[in-house]
């Protein structure tokens, strides 16, 4: 009991810590002040590895990270300013994607093609978010807020839930296989 629990903590936290280590290098746009970022590719992935509660702690603590000055946000940023600033919103809504991901590979163990279902949903929810803080901050409307911090992302993170899912999914069984999950 005591092995799985600390075998638990020790995967939370990698996952926390590759979540840190790849979300602050981003690649900025012109027209928005929300870049490109692999950070939702390691939340993805983190949920399938961890599933719903453990994922969802370990974006929790990335956030709880940053806002309290470790740079692990988009383009080396940290701080509260940055979690109430015009990218806020989707920082939030990586809560509501890493939920619903971790639920349906949790309710979908064993069938992959489900586990996309949950990605979209929750990063249809997470669009929601930071649409909606985007342009409440930028004072613009809800459909440009969506030009600027949406469309542009539809394709790479497409590819981003197709990859996650395909690597999400091997790496979840091989670390059930090995017992170092309890998935």
């Amino acid at each position: 009991m005591n092995n799985m629990k600390t075998k638990n903590m020790v995967t939370i936290a990698l996952m926390t810590a590759i979540t840190c280590i790849v979300a602050p290098f981003t690649i900025p746009l012109p027209f928005t002040p929300v870049p490109i970022s692999l950070a939702n590719l390691i939340i993805y992935i983190s949920c399938c590895v961890l599933g719903y509660k453990k994922g969802t702690i370990s974006v929790i603590l990335y956030l709880l990270l940053g806002a309290i000055g470790l740079p692990v946000f988009g383009g080396f940023s940290a701080g509260l300013a940055v979690v109430a600033g015009p990218t806020g919103g989707y920082l939030i809504g990586f809560i509501f994607c890493a939920i619903f991901t971790g639920i349906f590979v949790e309710k979908f163990e064993d069938k992959m093609y489900m586990y996309p279902v949950g990605m979209i949903i929750g990063t249809i929810i997470c669009y929601a978010f930071g649409t909606a803080w985007l342009s409440f901050q930028l004072k613009l409307g809800f459909v440009e807020a969506m030009f600027m911090g949406v469309i542009p992302y539809l394709i790479g993170d497409g590819l981003k839930i197709a990859v996650s899912t395909v690597l999400g999914y091997t790496l979840r069984s091989r670390l059930s296989s090995m017992n170092l999950i309890n998935a």
